[in-house]
């Protein structure tokens, strides 16, 4: 990992954590977890993963063994409209404009159907719309504390060979996670890198407190790759081979 001072400033770093639901469609990437253990630091096998919005989702371990996998359009939708509650008919993400900035990222993010595929830890929609870092909007007044979380450190960085903003968080009295109770930022300083290409945080590390070292890192493998329903199939349909002679047997 490379670093060199940072010409972004801290709310060009909240604009892109607002970003992800209009930087990307598709990832291909491997995730790893780390956490506490009486040993140390616990880090298992890394998973890999396809996702595709809204939710299509497909993970593999390590050997190739498939551990989930779904299209996202097995399930009828028909109780959620017929509810006729106002989330019901919000729309996508990619379907609403947001308020960007002069570079692009988002300073204000519109109402919309949020959310994020999840496979096991509920931080998975954490780390692929780390909209919890910012909150959906700049504060009103910045006056100390206002914003979710303090950014210290700011650093333009690489990792896994692609740049990202790096900064080191802590929370605010107003810092609320995606997941409740399964926050980004850990209770003391936690050193964060947002991928500058898809706003996906890929990595996180608690600098102190009881989870020191806990966290994940998550390497983008593929951005916006075609993948069509079959890629999140448990077993994809075998298609003819129409290039190949097939033989009539008559009898």
């Amino acid at each position: 990992m490379s670093a060199q001072r940072s010409s972004s400033s801290e709310e060009s770093f909240r604009s892109l954590c607002r970003s992800s639901p209009w930087r990307w469609e598709t990832l291909r990437f491997t995730i790893t977890w780390r956490a506490p253990s009486a040993e140390g630091i616990d880090t298992p096998a890394p998973l890999k993963a396809w996702v595709r919005r809204p939710a299509a989702l497909r993970v593999e371990a390590a050997d190739g063994t498939l551990l989930h996998s779904t299209t996202g359009n097995e399930t009828s939708r028909d109780a959620l409209y017929v509810s006729a509650t106002r989330k019901s008919w919000l729309l996508a993400p990619r379907l609403v404009t947001p308020v960007y900035d002069d570079a692009g990222l988002v300073r204000r993010r519109p109402e919309a159907a949020y959310g994020e595929v999840v496979f096991g830890d509920p931080r998975w929609s954490s780390m692929l719309d780390p909209v919890e870092l910012a909150g959906s909007s700049p504060v009103a007044m910045a006056y100390p504390g206002a914003n979710r979380v303090e950014v210290l450190d700011l650093a333009e960085e690489t990792f896994a060979g692609r740049p990202v903003l790096a900064a080191t968080v802590t929370r605010n009295a107003s810092y609320e996670p995606a997941a409740p109770g399964r926050p980004l930022v850990g209770e003391g300083h936690t050193r964060v890198l947002i991928d500058v290409g898809t706003a996906v945080c890929v990595s996180t590390t608690a600098l102190d407190g009881p989870s020191q070292g806990a966290g994940h890192d998550l390497h983008l493998l593929g951005v916006d790759e075609y993948l069509t329903d079959d890629y999140f199939r448990a077993a994809p349909p075998e298609l003819s081979d129409v290039s190949r002679h097939v033989p009539w047997v008559v009898g």
